[in-house]
């Protein structure tokens, strides 16, 4: 049986790619650091999730630690890994930069270094659609020139950067994934059709910012997951870079109507345009879908009442 390490498996992308692998009958070991950025019990409940299958192990512990992640690798015979651990959140950065030095750069430094020591050959990491910065340019391509506007998207350049090299001098295969705006079941707190829908059942307050003038390429998680699962490495050694997104330009403002329309009005606050954030993301995808053969999306609209159904069912419990 192969066996593929995910980390950040207890994170939303990392926890819904470790279950697609496992009903592949695939042995995972998972590695996450459950801090405490959103919800922990989230974060377990995913967990718990995936321990009702057989062939995954879960280690708890942060990647900064070169050690511990060395001696959970070693003997392991690791076919591949797939690195999802990083702090999260574009305004986040902005307070607490630190933390994605630790989480986003040192971490990886070390899953590189876990690549080179033990001679694995594959890994796939996320990087994501903020490198790009604000541009002029759209559908963004992945030639395109990178003008990251804050620290964490500064810190996934980076990741890329380092990828490059040590690909080049260590012979490992690298694929870097551009996420746009991933939403869907067991997602992200504070990533925005979340929020909103949280917001609304808790009736809190929800901060809609730049007055809800932006543009974002939503991407549905089963979309994405389908799509990293369908990449397949090169023989040739090199790093590569693809956008994962539906490459669909959705308003802000249209998202809080299909929202609203299934579920009702939150409380909205309309707040100034945040330094930190991108006005506009919409991707290119025709390099993964040329290199995958994907192409079947889901409709914004089933996706949020997706995700409206699981919030009511499961979440709105917890």
């Amino acid at each position: 049986m192969k066996t593929i390490v995910v980390t950040g498996v207890a994170g939303f992308v990392g926890f819904h790619l470790a279950k697609a692998l496992l009903k592949k009958k695939i042995r995972v070991i998972g590695i996450d650091n459950i801090n405490n950025y959103y919800s922990i019990k989230l974060k377990k409940k995913r967990l718990l999730f995936l321990e009702k299958y057989k062939n995954f192990n879960f280690y708890k512990i942060d990647l900064t630690n070169l050690i511990a992640l060395e001696n959970i690798i070693k003997n392991k015979n690791i076919y591949q890994i797939y690195h999802f651990a990083a702090q999260a959140g574009v305004r986040y950065s902005i307070s607490n930069p630190s933390k994605y030095l630790n989480s986003n750069i040192i971490s990886f430094f070390n899953v590189l270094e876990i690549c080179k020591k033990f001679k694995i050959k594959k890994l796939i990491y996320a990087s994501s659609s903020s490198v790009y910065g604000d541009s002029d340019y759209f559908p963004l391509r992945e030639s395109q020139l990178l003008k990251p506007k804050n620290f964490y998207a500064m810190t996934k350049k980076n990741n890329e950067e380092m990828a490059d090299i040590y690909s080049k001098f260590y012979n490992i295969n690298i694929i870097g994934l551009r996420l746009f705006s991933i939403y869907g079941e067991w997602g992200r707190p504070d990533m925005f059709i979340f929020k909103m829908i949280d917001s609304f059942y808790r009736k809190k307050i929800f901060y809609l910012y730049n007055y809800g003038d932006h543009i974002r390429d939503f991407t549905y998680i089963s979309d994405a997951v389908s799509m990293i699962l369908k990449i397949n490495f090169s023989k040739k050694i090199s790093h590569n870079i693809f956008n994962i997104c539906s490459s669909k330009a959705t308003e802000i403002k249209k998202v809080i109507q299909i929202i609203t329309e299934l579920i009702g009005v939150p409380i909205i606050k309309k707040v100034n345009f945040q330094e930190a954030d991108v006005y506009k993301t919409f991707g290119s995808n025709k390099k993964i879908l040329k290199f995958t053969k994907f192409n079947k999306f889901t409709k914004i609209e089933k996706g949020i009442n997706n995700v409206v159904k699981w919030y009511k069912n499961y979440y709105k419990k917890l």
